[in-house]
């Protein structure tokens, strides 16, 4: 077999296992997509229906009717909050470790590290402490939750962006009568706005699909998508219609999130990575 042959033979079959691949991780979201159009009569059938013979929307209105856009709201408002506060005190943090060297080379690794807590070991105190704020079932207490855990693993990320930018641009504009914070927000921040986007996606995420907390913390006013779609689950039947139309609910922001922001994703999980 010839050199040009076998590189053939190789890129045949990484597109193969890549589409088996794609099928094997797409296959959960395309199933419960359609069961979200499916009759009752079509969700537990042998052999199982692929597509729905007669889509309807009737799911989505009762999704809609049992308060779905609350849920929604209440996610896009508190994720779309605690990322933000993430990323500003986040790169904030992070210039300062990356340029100024605080805490030396170990901070950085205990700042992450606090990431890895378990939420259960925090839960208690959290639960007492909101409800001496009364802050319990509100959007204050799940961002500042969200905050918490977002914050190092942004810091932690930031500070590898801001290290892969050469100190001698900053320093030119530092001569150049330009004052820190100004060289950190005029030069810095925007040089590293692909990692800040690959990061904010990921706080986003972890917020929009958070569940411990949120079933803890919240009754009705502050519910999410991820403690709404509980009602559906109940013990002696599953209602998939509902649980399909929702959980598309839930996906629809982040493919339209990761669609518009992917030139800049692709970028950030790739910055550093190619000298």
């Amino acid at each position: 077999m010839s050199s040009r042959t076998r590189r053939n033979v190789i890129q045949v079959f990484r597109y193969v296992i890549s589409v088996v691949a794609l099928l094997f991780f797409l296959f959960p979201i395309l199933w419960i997509s359609l069961t979200a159009f499916k009759t009752p009569n079509e969700f537990l059938t042998t052999p199982p229906v692929w597509i729905p013979r007669s889509p309807s929307l009737v799911y989505f209105k009762h999704v809609i009717q049992t308060g779905g856009p609350k849920a929604l709201a209440n996610s896009f408002i508190i994720s779309t909050s605690s990322t933000a506060l993430a990323l500003l005190i986040g790169s904030l943090a992070a210039y300062g470790l990356a340029r100024y060297k605080t805490g030396g080379d170990n901070l950085p690794f205990f700042i992450l590290s606090q990431r890895f807590m378990p939420p259960v070991a925090v839960i208690f105190p959290f639960l007492l402490f909101f409800k001496t704020l009364k802050w319990m079932d509100t959007h204050q207490a799940l961002i500042l939750i969200y905050l918490t855990f977002n914050l190092p693993y942004a810091v932690w990320m930031m500070r590898g962006f801001f290290l892969e930018i050469p100190v001698e641009i900053e320093e030119s504009a530092l001569v150049d009568g330009c004052s820190r914070f100004g060289t950190f927000w005029r030069i810095a921040l925007p040089l590293v706005t692909p990692g800040l986007v690959a990061t904010g996606v990921f706080c986003f995420i972890f917020a929009w699909a958070e569940f411990f907390f949120a079933v803890a913390l919240t009754r009705s006013n502050a519910t999410t998508l991820s403690v709404y779609i509980v009602n559906f689950f109940g013990k002696m039947m599953v209602q998939w219609g509902e649980v399909g139309a929702t959980s598309l609910l839930a996906m629809v922001p982040l493919f339209v999130l990761s669609f518009i922001v992917q030139r800049y994703l692709v970028r950030g999980l790739t910055l550093g990575a190619i000298k």
